[in-house]
């Protein structure tokens, strides 16, 4: 005879030992993303024998293929995968959940941040901004990926990126951007060039003169918007999707270029001088940011990194930008 507990109480669950740690999730995703188990394992510093392992483990759990595996293709996830895919990025999302609430009864900040940033200041901005913080916080595992402008909406869309630093260029609706630092255009010139030693320029004065265009996606539409207003276009000699390419052909006379980054140093790549000027136009300044997405959680970790980046534009110290 029973003693009327269960009756009462109604039936225990029996836990079921879980099939899938979430590393092999984090695995997963990576090649799902990538296609490639060698470029997921190049992206999260792991081995490949060791990612396609857990790979296998995984679907050995499971019972199911998650991935067709293709010589030209790469990995390519099934429908099955598809599907597994989504519910993989909620489990890992309710996992950095918990994570979150410890670190506010801890009062810490750790875990993981990935920070997309436009691949156009990348180099002049991340480096210093991730020593501060990490330094800061040493227990953030941190890491950065650079991108253009669509794949960074891309990216926090599908939660690859939990935060960006980019350009309010083109914002969706499903995006929140908060300012750092209004950044006015300027025209970048060689020390030889006829404008050379103006104080400032408008776009009607580019229109003789070759223009190297910085061709990202919405990047160089803002570029060309600043010429609308005068009914013509710029003369393009050169395009570059790299500003350090631009810096290197203006630097050495292919023509002017614009940008909205005034940085510290004036010297190209291989070691030329530029010139920046003020260019005055009636279209509105860019403005330096963070992005994020309006769905995504905003852990503690994120937060932390949103206020050491608002820290460092209040006290004028952006890395790599004149004060």
């Amino acid at each position: 005879m029973g003693d009327g507990h269960g009756a009462k109480h109604g039936t225990r669950r029996i836990a079921m030992p879980l099939r899938f740690t979430l590393r092999q999730l984090e695995y997963f995703i990576a090649v799902g993303e990538a296609g490639s188990i060698a470029l997921a394992a190049e992206k999260v510093n792991v081995t490949a024998p060791s990612m396609s392992s857990a790979i296998a483990q995984l679907e050995a759990g499971f019972g199911v293929q998650l991935f067709t595996r293709r010589h030209a293709q790469g990995s390519v996830l099934t429908p099955t995968g598809e599907r597994f895919m989504e519910q993989a990025r909620l489990v890992l999302e309710h996992a950095a959940k918990l994570n979150d609430l410890a670190n506010i009864y801890t009062g810490s900040v750790l875990g993981s941040l990935r920070i997309g940033c436009l691949r156009t200041f990348v180099q002049l901005m991340v480096p210093q901004l991730r020593r501060s913080f990490e330094s800061r916080y040493p227990s953030v595992e941190f890491s950065q990926v650079e991108l253009d402008q669509a794949q960074i909406f891309d990216a926090l869309g599908s939660a690859r990126i939990d935060v960006a630093l980019t350009y309010d260029l083109a914002l969706p609706s499903d995006i929140d951007f908060q300012p750092l630092r209004t950044l006015p255009p300027y025209v970048m010139v060689d020390v030889d060039h006829p404008l050379a030693n103006r104080q400032s320029l408008t776009a009607d004065e580019l229109l003789d003169h070759g223009m190297v265009l910085l061709d990202m996606p919405h990047s160089s539409d803002y570029f060309l918007s600043l010429f609308r207003g005068l009914g013509q276009r710029p003369r393009i000699a050169e395009r570059t999707g790299e500003i350090s390419i631009q810096r290197s052909l203006v630097a050495n006379g292919f023509g002017f270029g614009i940008n909205n980054m005034r940085t510290v140093s004036d010297i190209s790549m291989d070691g030329k001088q530029l010139k920046f000027i003020p260019l005055h136009t009636p279209v509105p300044p860019l403005q330096l940011g963070i992005a994020l997405s309006r769905a995504a959680h905003v852990s503690r970790t994120i937060q932390a990194f949103i206020d050491h980046c608002h820290e460092a534009a209040d006290a004028g110290n952006l890395p790599g930008l004149l004060a």
